[in-house]
């Protein structure tokens, strides 16, 4: 490594030439890199809900679905809007009333059913259909256009339209995102280093490494807007460290090596690589972790993030080192005494009384535990975006004025019986929440004969394999009550045709729920199982494996214990995430002081002074490292105004406090009592205690 280490300081100019050079690719690969904003579409391809969705864009040509609500307009001007709403691009059909019958002909000869679903006062419902999917790019135009072509007086609903809004508010925010996480690291790092320069330095090289991991993306095809908005703060906030321990290993190996720079780093970037390697392993691992879930938006966010990780590491020992030596001069010139001072009285404090801090452990515990299994989620993004959105104002008068909370689509065996078709719909019209279901066959033998029935409509509720049938619900999407109407709804379907499908919004969410409990499980113990082998295989003890991830995970359990008490509801997707993002970013904390206490028996001091010297020297770089991942992670927190990020900020950034404080209280008292285990169990300390009785 040392040969390395010296190639690195030797050739540092050529290496920050390719470094910048570098760049060019990565920001066209970031331009380039689609920007998924669409939640539901990382559910497993297998499920049925994804099956009939894609069953409707291949046989029907039909992708997305938007209710269009027209305030005000007379009933020929309500015709014009839907005649040039056909020829948006990739709008496939609109339906509405002239589908049926000319507009001289009054309404009122729909049956009263189908009237009421549709008419509200001066209000009337145009079901708009698009040729792409949900999510499309060119569904997002579309949108935009037919907003457009609608004016003021129109209010578009639908799945659509919720990610146009998405798209809108996250490319306005993700600026600002970046600068305000970059402005706080910055100010925790110059308040408590010991250089005002030297977070600029940092700063550096880890945007030029979060550069290189966006622009990797590209190779991914896309990515959520979720891991877009997420992975350039959190990759600031996790590998930050890494540059913290390289500076400090630096400045020490000066002194050591008489002013020597070009030794004295490259024996920092050796001591530094060889310091990371078990940390940043783990981090890996935990982002690792999530690619294991069966929705995919865990493989996205874990892929991009590991990669991340790695790329930090790279950075910190070939582009950093370079940097430092280059701007060495102004570095030396900014210095100033840091903030945080010495922590021996600290530590002395705090293995003065060990059992304390194990009783409030236990104490904290279970209360912790409850909360953390039993936490309030939510599963629908619409109810927690801004108010003022479109979509929300075009949901909201839905609701309110058509009694229509979601709705539902039936894929179903076209040659299924008339009969069949109508005793299928009537029993679907009972089901609690349903304000109607409307189908080809539901609409012939009332009022409306089939020979008249235009061929639009015809072509729309049926083809060769399917027949396609709407259901409106009362009921808001991911609420119980919904659920145990799809329920419901599905038990019918399966009387008539085994094979048939319930598609729509509500339908995917409950799928979505059913997928994510489940993956909540098998993440958290894998991140678990696989953190802690890999700490077993670092530290070489099995004890000390333990004691370290039962201090995460008891952070981690109070950290998201926390919502159930405060009766906050958290994103679905958010303690999933945050389980294995705290577990493996802030267990560095951990091994720091862990590997120090390890150094310092096994060279022959009591446990006292070992967990004292231990507990001393580490403080300074967790309480840098966990308020600069704070910062970087609260401001975030705070300015969003999309709730899933604006929550997940902020569980991150609790989580490195209590993370923080967990390791600086509870750990070395874990050390203090179970110190006698530890040796007995650590081969390193086992080894030394043998050749020091060998010597006697």
């Amino acid at each position: 490594m040392l040969k390395f280490s010296r190639a690195v300081v030797k050739h540092k100019n050529i290496i920050l030439i390719i470094a910048i050079l570098l760049l060019i690719p990565s920001i066209l690969g970031i331009i380039n890199t689609r920007v998924n904003y669409d939640i539901l579409d990382y559910l497993p391809e297998d499920m049925d809900t994804v099956k009939g969705q894609n069953i409707l864009l291949d046989d029907f040509g039909k992708g997305a679905f938007s209710l269009v609500i027209v305030d005000g307009m007379k009933p020929y001007e309500v015709a014009s809007l839907k005649s040039e709403l056909e020829k948006v691009e990739h709008v496939n059909d609109v339906v509405w009333y002239d589908n049926l019958f000319d507009v001289t002909v009054p309404m009122e000869i729909l049956p009263e059913k189908y009237y009421d679903a549709f008419n509200k006062g001066d209000s009337t419902l145009m079901a708009v259909f698009f040729d792409t999917s949900t999510s499309e790019d060119a569904t997002i135009n579309a949108i935009g256009d037919v907003r457009k072509v609608c004016g003021e007086k129109c209010f578009i609903t639908g799945m659509s339209a919720l990610v146009t809004d998405l798209k809108n508010l996250c490319e306005k925010e993700e600026p600002v995102y970046v600068g305000i996480a970059v402005l706080l690291a910055c100010a925790a790092m110059m308040i408590f280093m010991d250089s005002w320069v030297i977070p600029f330095v940092f700063l550096i090289s880890i945007g030029i490494a979060i550069l290189y991991n966006l622009g990797s993306n590209y190779f991914l095809g896309e990515i959520s807007y979720i891991t877009k908005a997420l992975s350039a703060v959190l990759q600031l906030a996790v590998t930050m460290d890494y540059s913290i321990f390289l500076w400090h290993s630096y400045s020490e190996h000066k002194i050591a090596f008489n002013g020597d720079k070009k030794e004295a780093m490259s024996t920092a970037i050796a001591e530094t690589f060889t310091s990371v390697l078990g940390s940043s392993i783990t981090t890996i691992a935990g982002f690792i972790a999530l690619c294991f879930m069966t929705f995919t938006l865990g493989k996205d966010l874990g892929i991009v993030m590991a990669k991340g990780v790695l790329l930090g590491v790279i950075g910190c020992v070939t582009i950093l080192p370079p940097l430092i030596l280059v701007f060495d001069k102004l570095i030396e010139k900014t210095r100033h005494r840091s903030l945080i001072p010495s922590m021996d009285k600290v530590s002395r404090l705090i293995i003065k009384r060990p059992i304390i801090f194990i009783i409030i452990f236990v104490l904290l515990l279970l209360p912790s535990l409850y909360g953390y299994t039993n936490e309030l989620v939510y599963y629908d993004m619409s109810t927690v975006v801004p108010k003022d959105m479109e979509y929300v104002i075009a949901n909201t008068k839905l609701i309110d004025d058509f009694d229509i909370a979601s709705t539902h689509m039936i894929l179903a065996d076209s040659n299924m019986s008339h009969k069949d078709c109508k005793n299928m719909i009537g029993q679907i019209e009972n089901v609690d929440g349903v304000k109607f279901a409307i189908g080809f066959d539901s609409l012939i033998g009332s009022t409306i004969p089939q020979e008249i029935l235009p061929d639009s409509i015809v072509n729309l509720l049926k083809e060769d394999k399917y027949q396609l049938f709407l259901v409106s619900s009362k009921y808001y999407v991911s609420s119980d009550e919904v659920n145990s109407q799809i329920t419901d709804i599905n038990n019918i379907i399966k009387k008539y045709d085994e094979n048939g499908m319930l598609i729509g919004e509500a339908p995917c969410t409950k799928d979505l729920i059913d997928v994510t409990d489940r993956d909540f499980t098998v993440v958290s113990i894998i991140s678990i199982a696989a953190i802690f082998l890999i700490i077993l295989f670092v530290l070489k003890s099995p004890s000390l494996a333990v004691i370290l991830v039962a201090v995460i995970e008891f952070a981690i359990c109070i950290n998201l214990g926390i919502p159930y008490y405060a009766n906050t509801s958290l994103p679905f997707i958010a303690p999933i995430c945050i389980s294995t993002i705290q577990l493996g970013a802030t267990v560095d904390y951990a091994i720091l002081m862990t590997t120090r206490y390890k150094k310092e028996r096994i060279i022959g001091h009591d446990k006292k002074v070992a967990i004292s010297t231990a507990l001393s020297t580490s403080i300074p770089s967790i309480i840098v490292s966990a308020l600069g991942f704070f910062a970087a992670t609260y401001g975030v927190a705070v300015y969003s105004d999309i709730d899933i990020i604006s929550s997940m900020c902020n569980l991150m950034a609790r989580g490195a406090l209590i993370s923080m404080a967990s390791v600086i209280l509870i750990l070395p008292s874990m050390f203090m009592v179970f110190d006698k285990i530890i040796c007995k169990t650590t081969v390193d300390i086992r080894k030394s205690k043998k050749l020091v009785q060998l010597n006697k």
